[in-house]
């Protein structure tokens, strides 16, 4: 069968200038063939999808684990929330849209059990074989761990897909080779050998827009959570200029409405409210760059897809009652706890007799490895866990294993 790849609708028209080209990519550190119905950003987006990472998001923490309630959000519904508005500020830019879902779809890859807790508790017990940060475990997942093709470990994503996981969030060293938020993660620095990402430079607009979805994303559904489960109430919410002001105007326009729709109109006015200040800023510091081309994005000074100054100052009081409410209230402080007692149990089950780790690719070969590297393939394993794995392994292994309720 013939396909006419002209007539395919890869919207080509609406991209702005500034845009990312999947026509021109950097290319993937193993060279493939084109497809003659996709392009590459496409593709890797569709990989991500496909990847056993995406589909163990489903049952890893985002705030509350999974036996609090079927309504909560997790790992994977979050991601897909982010990417849903990054796709969303992607449109309204003209930017490439399937770039910038694919960076949001990957950016939680590398979390592990239990939400941050589980990471903390990691990067703990690999803190003297040169610890854990889950940015650069989602890029050892696509780049090395994750096994579906014959000719290269990875996915094989394109440089632009792991420009953009690697450096959402803004460049990792300065211009002078200085890490911009401490050392970088070796496993990035190892990458940068084989295809260099550019550390010193900001990401794509795509990459950040996704970074700015994934904030607006969480402020949202954490605080929706924190209502359903009783940590946050509405007065508590009155306590935020801008979260009054929304529930004063869903209160003037439905005077008798009931909890749960009250809760999700001022919700989405929150949702698009950030988004429409994220676009205005845009907008404005774009008219100021005048950026012809992607390039032009990378080399700028500063980071184009944020909040304004007034957006930003609500975002920190958002981010302020969340942890004042919900991250550390005691409940669910003795949750982690809990949480984190698992992993760290697991580390040492793992490290003491890799053959416990009864699923993993490599036992064999580990049993026979030095500290350091051996503690690595620990790392990757217990990282790779949902939380309902975590549990039972525990409890194979433990006599008594935490209640996480």
């Amino acid at each position: 069968m013939t396909i006419d790849r002209r007539a395919l609708g890869f919207g080509d028209s609406e991209r702005a200038v500034y845009a990312a080209d999947p026509w021109t990519t950097r290319g993937r550190l193993y060279p493939e063939d084109d497809s003659p119905t996709r392009s590459d950003f496409q593709r890797d987006r569709d990989r991500i999808v496909h990847t056993t990472a995406f589909r163990r998001l489903k049952h890893k923490t985002q705030v509350f684990i999974a036996q609090d309630g079927d309504h909560y959000r997790t790992r994977l519904t979050h991601t897909i929330e982010v990417a849903q508005i990054a796709r969303a500020l992607a449109r309204a830019l003209k930017l490439d849209e399937d770039l910038a879902e694919g960076v949001a779809l990957v950016h939680d890859f590398g979390h592990t059990p239990f939400g941050h807790t589980g990471e903390d508790a990691l990067h703990e017990v690999l803190l003297p074989y040169g610890g854990f940060d889950h940015n650069a475990q989602s890029l050892r997942i696509v780049t090395k761990l994750e096994r579906r093709y014959a000719e290269f470990d990875g996915i094989n994503l394109t440089w632009e897909s792991l420009e953009g996981l690697v450096k959402h969030n803004g460049p990792l060293l300065t211009p002078d080779g200085v890490g911009t938020r401490g050392p970088v993660p070796q496993p990035i620095l190892d990458y940068c050998e084989l295809h260099d990402l550019e550390l010193a430079t900001y990401a794509s607009l795509e990459a950040q827009v996704a970074a700015i979805a994934d904030d607006i994303a969480y402020n949202t559904h954490d605080i929706d959570d924190g209502l359903r489960s009783g940590y946050l109430t509405f007065d508590m919410l009155e306590e935020i200029p801008f979260l009054a002001g929304l529930m004063a105007e869903v209160r003037a326009r439905y005077p008798h409405l009931e909890p749960s729709r009250f809760t999700h109109e001022i919700m989405r006015r929150q949702i698009t409210r950030m988004v429409e200040d994220v676009i205005g800023v845009a907008q404005q510091r774009l008219s100021i760059l005048r950026p012809e081309s992607a390039a032009d994005i990378r080399a700028a000074d500063r980071v184009i897809a944020t909040f304004s100054d007034a957006m930003a100052e609500t975002d920190r009081q958002i981010k302020a009652m969340l942890f004042k409410r919900i991250y550390r209230n005691p409940d669910i402080m003795r949750i982690r706890a809990g949480a984190a007692q698992i992993v760290t149990d697991l580390f040492g089950a793992y490290m003491a007799s890799p053959k416990e780790m009864q699923s993993h690719y490599w036992v064999d070969h580990i049993a026979g490895l030095a500290d350091a590297p051996k503690a690595r393939h620990v790392g990757d394993y217990l990282a790779g866990m949902t939380d309902t794995y975590a549990i039972s392994a525990h409890r194979r292994l433990f006599d008594h294993t935490p209640d996480l309720r």
